[in-house]
């Protein structure tokens, strides 16, 4: 009987779908297993053969864990909010709802034919309102929030106002934006919107105008991760500097927990450095530079002496209100200091640029306005610079210190200016050197004219004090003097910057905001969701507002407590709208949250459902995510955690991040003069350019020529110049699976052709799970060979059969041997080296022609998370009525493994006569015994005496005469 995989397959997937056999139970006494995948964005290009590797890895452990008796809760779901659909939309005026719903279809399908055992009933969609309700409030929680840094965590806001009324703001200790220090009688007099406007400085979700990475083409603001090469990562579309009114979150107060926090999960030490990386900590001294005042910036001495800082010093040079402060982890470099940088979004620029310069500096800001924050960190290579024509006092020597603009300095990271040391740092020796700036040395002994020194042993000179010292006695010095001073103070600086929570978009969650008086207020909770309205036009509006501009029914009425539309604003009850949507991370930071419990339309999720489920126990997915999602993940649940909404502070406890799988491109070549196509090797005889063809259209690198001519119109008439065998070869690539290189390969034609089992077998027997490698089926064969072989041990011909008898001492062996090592490769999470382990099991026991029922029983529950289809249907075959799901793993037993005699070869001076089998618990006594009465032994010494006798217990035997 031949194994049809086609109708097993079909069979089971319906059998799984109407018993929801991988139903998960919200309360067990089986210890329980949460596994995760990060959920997909359902494209209109449907799965390829790379987006199943990760969920294949997630589903076989799923499954093992059930064997091992765990309630395992294994769900999926969509993160259906995002551009592609919105793009879509505006080119075709479809309700990007509709392609989403066609999208998520298409997945479902192609999952469910792979045979995912996943909990159907917890789907979610970020897009569903049932879904962003909550997404909304949430954000209403953390809008309602501050950070206390003397408890270390955030608070309701209304435990800061009671502050504020009681007390002022003068003893606070609060993660916020810098405020002027008010009394309570003050707070008590601020208007409501001056009262809005300080709280706004405070909130962890909060309004502010932010220098952001626009894309025009787009039309919104894009995050750092979404951007690669200066343009943006979909659609490759120009990205440039912007400062726009928008929401943002304050993830800088949970800088020193998401560091903390990282020593306490199961990741990968890569992904663990990149998250620390980004969050940036460093320790050193914030120092203040008191800006001279534009008219006296010329004229003034080259330095103001102590007594030039007298109630005279006006006479001699005038000293501005404007004080610049720099954070340096080197304060004991403070005497190299001879001119600053400051970002050119820096807010001081235009007000202390002097009239000469203003053209140049102008048109500088402008050119850096064109480079994302990305592209201005790693061009080392190219220096630009402009002098504001302004100069600071070095607190220290009085001595006038320049004032530049340079691109390599972030208006965003730290406090957009560097004091600049080109005898000790790189970057500001190179950018000295190039402006022909003095270049001061102040380490004994040590030549600076070729480069910095950036060695922290060497010792200091020509810095007053800190003489003679190295930089770590002298970090210490300087700050005492910088705070005894006056001029600064000790502190810990993160590279970590607030996150960018608006989006200039139709296709998100919108806001349940509301603005009255220009003061935003939230909606009260038992009005969300609010969902979003109809638009006629996705795009932007001819005044530029977002895409929700155009919505006509988007005002709020605070009396009916609906939406209005927006000709009803009347200044008094009805109010405008936030404009801007979430971004796309807002759903996928809490849904795995949602999972428990996605039904509850009283809760995001139950406190007694989240206390029971608990962390992730296994994450798998994208690298790509390590600082984006995967660090605002951890924010929102260390965010819910201090609200006592959620008992852990990590989301994921293991996370495994799966390699990318390549395609295999192809490729066809045009002479550039004739127009023609040159097969591969005869392309060096003609000036041709290359282009990428279809996958589909080639095979074994042969160009299907009439299929080439159909499949495109330009390329209905091609002409070829062919090899000397007469064909069309293609050259090839390995690179990423991409619709615009023609080189996806869907899973969809594999299942049927090979059936599901052998797709999942051999995604995982491509290579280890979490290392790139290359789609290539030639390999795919033997792998649906070693499906059907199992098949077979169950026949005998049409005949279905299995024996009772007691199994043998090879096949225990066989079957023990592959419990050992598939278990401890479960473990470890080496999912490709089972398949090898799988398929030598099954071929020793087709030798062996076992067909026992209790060892092949065993196996089928081995081979089940790899290959469920067919082990269900064989499972149902030995008579068994409940799914091969709940079956128990096998326990190994060491015994079977002990072999009961020994083969040894006898060696006579080291050349080998012959071999005898003895029982492996002989002592060496009893095994020279055995040997010397053996009558080959007789034969081989031909007389002779032994002078040495060698036994190696289990290995060899040496008789050297």
């Amino acid at each position: 009987m031949e194994y049809n995989h086609r109708e097993v397959e079909k069979k089971w997937q319906k059998e799984w779908a109407t018993n929801k056999t991988f139903a998960a139970q919200d309360s067990s006494d089986k210890p329980k297993f949460y596994s995760l995948d990060m959920f997909p964005y359902p494209s209109g290009a449907g799965l390829h053969v790379g987006h199943p590797l990760g969920y294949i890895a997630s589903d076989i452990y799923s499954r093992y864990k059930r064997h091992q008796g765990y309630n395992v809760l294994h769900p999926m779901g969509y993160d259906s909010f995002g551009l592609p659909a919105e793009q879509y939309a505006i080119q075709t005026g479809q309700h990007p709802e509709v392609t989403t719903k066609t999208n998520v279809e298409r997945y479902r399908q192609q999952m469910d034919q792979i045979g995912f055992s996943f909990d159907w009933n917890r789907e979610v969609r970020t897009s569903s309102p049932e879904y962003y309700k909550w997404t909304q409030w949430i954000f209403k929680q953390i809008f309602g929030s501050w950070y206390n840094k003397e408890s270390n965590k955030a608070e309701k806001i209304e435990t800061l106002i009671s502050v504020f009324e009681t007390e002022g703001n003068a003893n606070v200790k609060a993660s916020c934006e810098e405020t002027e220090i008010f009394t309570a009688e003050q707070w008590r007099k601020f208007t409501e919107k001056e009262q809005s406007d300080v709280l706004m400085n405070y909130r962890l979700a909060f309004l502010s105008d932010t220098m952001v990475n626009w894309c025009p083409a787009l039309g919104t603001v894009l995050a750092n991760d979404e951007i690669k090469d200066g343009v943006s990562e979909r659609g490759g579309h120009p990205v440039v500097q912007k400062l726009m009114r928008q929401w943002s979150m304050r993830i800088t107060a949970y800088a020193e927990r998401l560091l903390q926090g990282l020593d306490t999960i199961d990741w990968s030490d890569s992904i663990k450095e990149q998250q620390r990386n980004w969050i940036g900590k460093s320790k050193g001294a914030s120092l203040h530079f008191a800006v001279l005042s534009p008219e006296s910036s010329a004229d003034s001495p080259e330095s103001v002496t102590s007594s030039d800082l007298s109630e005279e010093r006006g006479e001699i040079v005038s000293i501005s209100e404007q004080t610049i402060e720099v954070f340096t982890t080197r304060p004991d470099t403070i005497f190299g200091v001879n001119f600053l940088v400051l970002a050119p979004e820096h807010e001081l620029v235009t007000k202390i640029t002097t009239d000469e310069q203003r053209e140049e500096v102008e048109g500088y800001i402008h050119q850096t306005s064109l480079k994302t924050e990305r592209d201005r960190q790693v061009d080392l290579k190219n220096i630009t610079g402009v002098n504001t024509g302004a100069f600071a006092l070095h607190p220290f020597t009085g001595e006038k210190v320049q004032i530049w603009i340079g691109d390599y300095v972030l208006a965003g990271y730290g406090t957009g200016a560097v004091m600049a040391v080109p005898a000790g740092d790189q970057r500001d020796w190179s950018f000295a050197n190039h402006f022909g700036i003095e270049i001061k040395n102040i380490f004994e002994n040590v030549d600076i004219s070729e480069e910095a020194c950036e060695d922290k042993s060497a010792i200091l000179c020509n810095s007053d004090f800190l003489n003679g010292l190295s930089a770590k006695k002298a970090i210490d010095a300087a700050i005492k003097a910088i705070q005894e001073k006056g001029c600064g103070k000790g502190m810990t600086n993160y590279r970590l910057r607030d996150a960018i929570f608006s989006r200039q978009r139709y296709w998100g969650e919108p806001f349940p905001v509301y603005f009255e008086n220009d003061i935003p207020k939230v909606i009260e909770d038992e009005f969300l969701p609010i969902e979003l309205p109809e638009v006629e036009k996705y795009l932007p509006t001819e005044d530029g507002e977002p895409p929700l501009g155009n919505a006509n029914t988007w005002s709020w009425c605070r009396n009916k407590k609906i939406l209005k539309t927006n000709d009803k604003q009347n200044g008094s009850c009805t109010w405008p709208m936030e404009l801007n949507t979430m971004p796309g991370w807002a759903g996928s930071s809490w849904y795995f949250l949602r999972y428990m419990d996605p039904k509850n339309e009283q809760a995001f999720v139950s406190k007694e459902k989240a206390d029971y489920w608990g962390q992730v126990d296994l994450y798998i997915g994208g690298a790509e995510h390590a600082t984006g999602h995967l660090l605002y993940a951890r924010f929102w649940t260390k965010f819910l955690f201090d609200m006592s909404y959620i008992s852990f502070e990590e989301p994921f406890k293991k996370l495994i991040n799966q390699g990318m799988i390549l395609g295999r491109s192809s490729f066809v070549y045009r002479d550039k003069e004739s127009g023609k196509f040159v097969s591969f090797d005869k392309r060096n005889e003609f000036k041709t350019s290359r282009l990428h063809v279809d996958i589909s259209l080639v095979q074994n690198d042969k160009l299907d020529i009439e299929a080439f001519k159909n499949w495109r119109e330009e390329h209905k008439n091609a002409e070829f110049i062919l090899n000397e065998e007469g064909d069309y070869i293609c050259g090839s690539e390995v690179e990423k699976m991409s619709k615009s290189k023609y080189n996806v390969q869907t899973p969809d034609e594999l299942v049927e052709r090979f059936g599901a089992d052998t797709l999942r077998c051999y995604e995982m027997f491509l290579g280890p799970l979490e290392q790139a490698k290359p789609w290539d089926t030639n390999g795919i064969s033997g792998v649906s060979n070693f499906i059907k072989k199992l098949w077979r041990l169950f026949h005998e011909g049409e005949t279905f059969v299995v024996t009772e008898e007691e199994p043998n001492k090879k096949s225990l062996k066989t079957l023990h041997t592959a419990i050992k090592k598939i278990t401890e490769d479960l473990e470890r999470y080496s999912f490709n080296t089972i398949v090898s382990n799988l398929m030598i099991a099954v071929n020793e026991l087709s030798a062996q022609k076992c067909n026992n029922k209790q060892i092949v029983s065993e196996l089928l529950v081995l081979i089940s998370p790899y290959a469920p289809h067919i082990c269900e249907e064989l499972w149902s075959k030995l008579g068994n009525t409940e799914s091969i799901t709940f079956a128990a793993w096998p326990k190994f037993n060491p015994e079977f493994l002990v072999e009961a005699n020994h083969t040894y070869p006898v060696s006579f001076n080291g050349k080998m006569r012959f071999k005898i089998e003895l029982p492996t618990e002989l002592s060496k006594e009893q095994i020279e015994k055995e040997i010397l009465a053996h009558e080959k032994t007789a034969h081989y010494l031909e007389g002779k005496a032994i002078k040495k006798l060698i036994i190696v217990p289990k290995k060899i035997v040496n008789i050297v005469m």
